[in-house]
């Protein structure tokens, strides 16, 4: 895999068994869709067609979810204990990593992620499950309450909240998708579950994980199709739960369904980040920060820090090294182990970056590096590739530095005052993630706590299963990951006893 050549036999080879199916996962098995159109799966480097999966329709999402709902009642999951959960639990991350190298491959010839990045999701998403299986604790222990004038006592019990909606993005198909189901199983939830349209193979992988570790039937459920599916299962009448992760216009219409019909609702939306380089800044340490922080997967990412906002004083010195940082990360196949910079993930994504580059352009920022389609040649000729670009001398009104654009592309922009700084950190519809970089650190964490927002990274940003992640304003409602996330999951009864 370390040319084109070997790249494209291995593209070749490796297409996998999931090329052209008809079929969702249903009541336990491989069920026949009843809906009778397609949806195409396209590789975004190539632009070539290599498979494509059922689109369901209002009968398959009602099979489903009457399956889970029938499942959430029934033995043999009706009254497992969560011990029983979390050992089912850390036996579906040991049937995912077997699947490892073909989950990489089947994200990568989905949704272009470079296979530098789509090579750690079946370990991403084994820990998340084995870190939801050490909460069974906390589900077990008894939680007795004296009322406070001491005239009784309350037992709390948590019970599952039913049965979950569960709605993924193609930018991160598995991981994200995984974080919902996690802590639903453990809670001890049943599950209906809806990819992306672009990216519909690779969670088939991990439902065959799902059968192999044991999950019975009923309990974890995936139909494909459109986004009109998605409104069919938020809406159905015996989902107690949603929790979706995507666009935040999609995110608003979800809500209001949500709200409507009083049903909880778990929202992880869109994004605007900045990274915040204070004066004393080690640019070093930026630089070897700069991919994974502010331009993980191509762009497409939706807590990355997009907008890094530079010291007037160092203004020129950021904007070289934040451009040449870029400019020598390789682009090219996203097979090649050595790839950084795959293509957008779809030809509508593609579309809507080069409209932002087009704005960029007439609103008069200056492209340091890229600015344009990335003409790549042989098998990825026809591939969704935009150069990884550098906007610099960016306005706070300009388009590009207040709306999310999803690509390969970074604005920089200008700052006089630390307050100056943390206003233009702040002034976005945003909040979902952040940095601060400076070689003071307490005072970079004072400063990170000014920013408002669900997470921010002092010289540094990483996900963290046990530590909440969610968004403020347009990025969301709720949280996922840690404690807090299985929370999500469960219902509480207060059981009421007099004193004795």
């Amino acid at each position: 895999m370390s040319t084109l050549t070997g790249a494209a036999a291995r593209r070749e080879e490796l297409l996998l068994p999931y090329r052209h199916v008809d079929t969702h996962f249903i009541g336990g098995g491989w069920t026949r869709s009843r809906g009778t159109g397609r949806i195409e799966v396209t590789d975004p480097a190539t632009g070539a067609v290599w498979g494509s999966v059922p689109s369901g329709d209002a009968q398959d999402v009602d099979t489903a979810v009457r399956a889970a709902h029938h499942a959430l009642h029934s033995a043999p999951w009706k009254g497992t204990s969560p011990s029983e959960r979390a050992e089912l639990l850390l036996r579906i991350a040991a049937e995912i990593e077997l699947r490892a190298t073909e989950l990489s491959l089947t994200n990568t010839l989905e949704n272009g992620s470079p296979v530098s990045e789509t090579g750690g999701a079946a370990a991403n998403a084994a820990g998340i499950f084995r870190y939801f299986a050490s909460l069974a604790p906390l589900l077990e222990k008894e939680d007795l309450r004296p009322f406070p004038n001491g005239a009784g006592e309350s037992l709390v019990r948590r019970d599952p909240v039913g049965v979950c909606a569960l709605i993924a993005p193609w930018n991160f198909p598995i991981n994200l998708m995984v974080i919902k189901l996690a802590p639903a199983l453990l809670a001890g939830c049943t599950v209906v579950m809806k990819p992306a349209s672009p990216t519909p193979l690779s969670f088939r992988i991990i439902m065959d994980a799902l059968d192999a570790a044991g999950v019975p039937a009923g309990v974890a459920n995936l139909v494909t199709g459109p986004g009109r599916l998605g409104d069919e299962l938020v809406r159905h009448p015996l989902v107690s739960k949603v929790a979706f992760t995507g666009s935040t216009p999609v995110g608003r219409k979800i809500a209001a369904a949500c709200g409507e019909l009083l049903r909880p609702v778990t929202l992880e939306l869109g994004g605007k980040s900045s990274a915040l380089v204070l004066p004393d800044a080690d640019l070093g340490l930026l630089s070897s920060r700069l991919i994974r922080s502010c331009m993980r997967n191509t762009g497409q990412t939706c807590y990355i820090s997009t907008r890094i906002l530079a010291p007037a004083e160092r203004y020129d010195e950021v904007v070289d090294v934040v451009a040449s940082t870029i400019a020598e990360a390789p682009q090219g196949d996203p097979l090649d182990p050595a790839t950084v910079f795959g293509p957008s993930a779809n030809r509508s994504q593609y579309q809507t970056v080069l409209g932002y580059l087009e704005a960029g352009h007439a609103e008069g920022a200056r492209a340091v590096t890229g600015g344009a389609t990335a003409q790549l040649g042989g098998d990825l000729a026809d591939g969704f590739f935009i150069q990884p670009t550098v906007f610099a001398d960016v306005t706070p009104d300009m388009a590009i530095s207040r709306e999310e654009i999803f690509g390969p592309v970074i604005t920089v922009l200008k700052y006089s005052s630390e307050d100056e700084a943390v206003s233009l950190a702040n002034n976005t519809e945003f909040g979902l993630g952040g940095l601060v970089f400076g070689a003071d650190e307490e005072h970079a964490l004072s400063v990170a706590e000014r920013m408002d927002t669900g997470s921010v990274g002092v010289n540094f940003f990483a996900s963290n299963h046990a530590a909440p992640f969610g968004g403020r304003h347009d990025s969301g409602l709720g949280t996922e990951y840690g404690p807090e996330g299985l929370a999500a999951y469960l219902s509480y009864k207060s059981i009421h006893r007099q004193a004795r």
